[in-house]
């Protein structure tokens, strides 16, 4: 029955978006700005730019409101705006022409590494990816987190599926570095 009122009120955002109507469009930012600024950030750590990115989206969100169908889930539309958003400035930014072909890349991959992400808090994890440099992270990001496959992540950032799935072992390796420094830091300071 809560999630009858839930999507019902949803809808009622929508349409009243869809109208133009400024309380409505204020019920949508306020009911997923924290989530996608949460999405901004991954993309672009620096928090000036993705509240930027963050303002952007929602001007698209609400010009292209009309596009907006009622199939499928309205978050998961909102969220792919907010990606795409941030995957625009990359792209804007050269940043993700800083990559290299899967034939160039011969270190091996550890596999067996991920029981140490177990003990590390999300926002722990998240600050390791962070970290990592733009077009790893934005590979990582859409591959791992967003769920996208090599060959969708190719087209949208207009590289070979080679050098994403190059991107995506590179950001894995150096990624299991950072958490396993954190890790020792961590694990050092409980000693001290």
């Amino acid at each position: 029955m809560k999630s009858t009122t839930a999507i019902s009120d949803e809808e009622q955002l929508v349409a009243g978006c869809k109208a133009g109507k400024t309380w409505a469009q204020k019920g949508i930012f306020e009911r997923y700005a924290s989530a996608m600024m949460s999405v901004c950030v991954r993309y672009v750590p620096d928090r000036e730019t993705a509240r930027d990115l963050l303002q952007d989206g929602f001007i698209k969100l609400y010009t292209k409101i009309d596009t907006y169908s009622g199939d499928g889930s309205f978050g998961g539309w909102v969220r792919r705006i907010f990606v795409t958003t941030a995957l625009e400035y990359l792209r804007q930014n050269d940043v993700l022409k800083q990559s290299d072909s899967i034939e160039e890349y011969s270190d091996s991959i550890q596999t067996n590494d991920l029981t140490i992400l177990d003990k590390l808090s999300a926002d722990d994890l998240m600050g390791c990816v962070a970290k990592l440099p733009d077009g790893y992270r934005t590979v990582f990001n859409l591959y791992a987190i967003e769920g996208y496959s090599h060959t969708e992540i190719a087209e949208m950032l207009e590289i070979t599926e080679s050098t994403s799935r190059t991107q995506f072992m590179r950001a894995r390796k150096l990624l299991q570095k950072n958490v396993q420094a954190l890790m020792e830091q961590t694990h050092a300071g409980q000693y001290k």
